[in-house]
């Protein structure tokens, strides 16, 4: 019999909003082309650096605020700096580390253009520095006993999960992930909510106790919805800072198994064909 130690799990997060669009106008005014700069009116904190958004002009009109740019939508990964600027990148390790240098160019705009904006973040990322994972299932009962009986019976009902996720504090490192800063942030959106898509892997692949070559690649993991319900940083002198987050889930809980590894699909030169969410995101072939 196999033993599998806990040392080789781990959480994967994918960003989400709860639906909810932010409403705004976009005025020359508010346009630094020579910093590749621009802002709106949203609450600080509701838009995170790393995310993906997708923003779309209410009018029809053409988002000339990107140089060289006449669509009436776009869909780039955004870094916010401390006063609520925002620049555009085309992937997510860009965005995270900000500065001039990789933002996407931008042009005053001619007129006022209304906006419509929305979190698509489709990447699963890991989380940096994850100390251990927790993921409770229960489900509910209907006591259905009737006054003649003698013994009582039950029928199941619903069922709801909870949890929490323990991690070392973490705002830069390894900008490929996530970092762990982010489920501060996450708590304290206010207006498009604290959800979020998870996968916490109780077998990953490269870990095979069991000893048969057949399973080394074999990955099995909890997949569910979830939304902070708190977010806790202990911090005292001489010992690391670590965040500790409870959550609640918020729709089917689902236990999956990947049980083969699948083929990329390729383009006629061999090279991948990614996704347009990230720079590193493959398509991947359905195996029959």
């Amino acid at each position: 019999m196999s033993v599998y130690l806990g040392t080789y799990g781990k959480v994967e997060l994918q960003r989400q909003f709860d639906g909810t669009d932010l409403q705004s106008i976009i005025n020359p005014s508010d346009v630094n082309a020579g910093s590749k700069r621009f802002s709106f009116d949203f609450e600080h904190g509701q838009l995170l650096s790393g995310d993906q958004i997708e923003i779309t002009s209410t009018d029809g009109s053409a988002l000339d605020f990107i140089a060289s740019y006449t669509d009436t939508s776009v869909k780039k990964f955004i870094h916010v700096d401390e006063l609520d600027g925002i620049r555009l990148y085309d992937s997510f390790a860009n965005a995270v580390n900000g500065g001039t240098a990789n933002a996407i160019a931008l042009a005053t705009p001619a007129n006022d253009i209304p906006i419509r904006v929305k979190v698509e973040n489709a990447s699963r990322r890991l989380l940096t520095q994850c100390t251990s994972y927790e993921l409770n299932t229960e489900r509910e009962t209907v006591d259905t006993t009737a006054l003649s009986e003698e013994f009582r019976s039950r029928i199941s009902t619903l069922m709801s999960g909870s949890g929490q996720m323990s991690c070392f504090w973490e705002y830069t490192g390894n900008t490929a992930d996530e970092l762990s800063n982010y489920l501060l942030e996450l708590q304290l959106r206010t207006r498009v909510g604290s959800q979020f898509k998870a996968r916490f892997y109780i077998k990953t692949s490269g870990h095979n106790p069991g000893g048969i070559a057949a399973n080394d690649n074999d990955e099995i993991w909890y997949e569910f919805s979830g939304v902070l319900t708190s977010c806790a940083v202990q911090f005292s002198p001489s010992n690391a800072v670590q965040i500790v987050a409870n959550f609640v889930t918020t729709g089917a809980i689902q236990i999956r198994m990947a049980l083969e590894t699948p083929d990329k699909l390729l383009q006629e030169n061999s090279d991948d064909i990614l996704l347009e969410q990230g720079t590193t995101d493959a398509l991947l072939l359905e195996s029959v």
